[in-house]
């Protein structure tokens, strides 16, 4: 007897798994009505079921997805039922891709509710097919030029791709936005791409907003806060070009304010932060803080580059005050600084304006010494004020040079 039954259990499943058998189911659905359904003629199939012809039924009935609703709701409970035949998991995820396929969200929705399988596995099912089909009539609303698309639409799409874990797709959608993308769209992009952990793509897409000049900087700065929310640490070069957009603008206390709160998360500031703060901070003639900047910046063993001696130097000649200039001078040589064309310039202007041509001159002939080479602004510099004390044949003297 127990041989006799392994006999008919083989039979029966290589039966199952014949293309004839649910070619023949597939057949008979066909002639169902799906709205009015008598699944009688169903139970001859009844010692066959398994979830691989379930599955394989639901999948060859591509055309008419009622059909295969029709073929699993029986299934679900056949009478008589030899086996004990019951759905599993993947029969579920089946059915379930089959009808969201087609659209049919609704029906979707009761038969996973109805048999309690709304697990937030089926639910990410949902939401995927939603976009998909969002994404379709997006697309053919773009191609067919049929409308404007805002920013908003825009923003709606990159938030159900990021859902779905289409990060690329949001990406790629981001960047052939038709429209100047604000401070959400930048936010959900955000969102998505630190929690998938993509924290270089996260820098490369905010140091770009910070500098467009379309973007407001507390909004920018909003989106950097953003970051630290998701635990998406910013880097030196975001942190900067904030704080350059700031000093640019003259707001020198939300600049600080951003340069402080870099200092306090470990992320070191460099030579190229500190000259932006001193740059700020010359500009407005704020010479004590640009000064108290630079020796911070040595005290971090951060070194002084020319641009440094030079933004400062320039600071100091505005406001008149050469002594200062000269120890910037000397601090710069010792430190094994080359004064450029720049500085030498900068440094006779200053002089000139106060009418001190000697040291002017002298600076001109170290200049020269030092193979540093004097250009068209440096020679009209000292004629200029040559010219203004009357001094011609200095002048001259200095044409001749040229």
């Amino acid at each position: 007897m127990a041989a006799r039954t392994t006999t008919t259990t083989t039979t029966n499943s290589q039966f199952s798994k014949s293309p004839s058998l649910v070619s023949t189911i597939t057949t008979l659905l066909q002639t169902l009505n799906p709205q009015n359904p008598d699944p009688s003629p169903l139970t001859q199939f009844s010692p066959h079921l398994n979830p691989e012809l379930v599955i394989q039924v639901i999948n060859n009935n591509q055309k008419n997805p009622n059909h295969a609703l029709l073929f699993f709701n029986w299934a679900s409970n056949p009478n008589p039922n030899p086996n004990n035949y019951s759905h599993t998991h993947n029969c579920y995820i089946a059915i379930t891709d089959h009808l969201l396929s087609h659209g049919l969200f609704s029906k979707a929705t009761w038969l996973l509710q109805s048999s309690n399988k709304f697990s937030d596995f089926m639910v990410s099912k949902f939401i995927k097919a939603h976009v998909d089909l969002a994404r379709r009539i997006f697309d053919e609303i773009v191609k067919e030029g049929v409308g404007h698309l805002g920013v908003s639409t825009y923003t709606t799409m990159i938030r159900g791709l990021c859902k779905t874990g289409l990060i690329e797709d949001a990406e790629k959608l981001f960047d052939e936005m038709s429209c100047m993308p604000d401070l959400v769209a930048y936010n959900t992009l955000v969102d998505g791409l630190c929690k998938k952990g993509s924290m270089e793509s996260v820098q490369s897409l905010v140091n770009p907003m910070i500098v467009s000049r379309n973007c407001e900087l507390d909004e920018a700065k909003k989106c950097l806060n953003e970051m630290l929310n998701l635990n998406c640490e910013p880097n030196t070069v975001t942190y900067n070009t904030l704080i350059y957009g700031y000093c640019k603008k003259g707001e020198l206390d939300k600049g600080k304010k951003c340069f402080d709160e870099m200092v306090s998360r470990n992320c070191e500031p460099d030579t190229v932060m500190y000259n932006t703060m001193i740059d700020g901070y010359c500009k407005k003639g704020e010479l004590d803080k640009a000064k108290k900047c630079s020796d911070e910046m040595v005290s971090r063993n951060c070194e002084p580059d020319t641009v440094t001696y030079n933004t400062l130097v320039c600071g100091y000649c505005k406001i008149g005050q050469l002594v200062e200039v000269k120890k910037c001078l000397d601090e710069m040589l010792r430190r094994n600084c080359e004064p450029d064309t720049v500085t030498y310039t900068t440094l006779i202007d200053g002089h000139c304006k106060k009418g001190e041509l000697d040291e002017a001159n002298k600076l001109f002939d170290e200049m020269v010494n030092r193979n540093c080479k004097p250009d068209t602004v440096t020679y009209t510099t000292l004629i200029r004020g040559y010219c203004e004390k009357g001094q011609l044949n200095e002048r001259r003297s200095v044409l001749m040079r040229w």
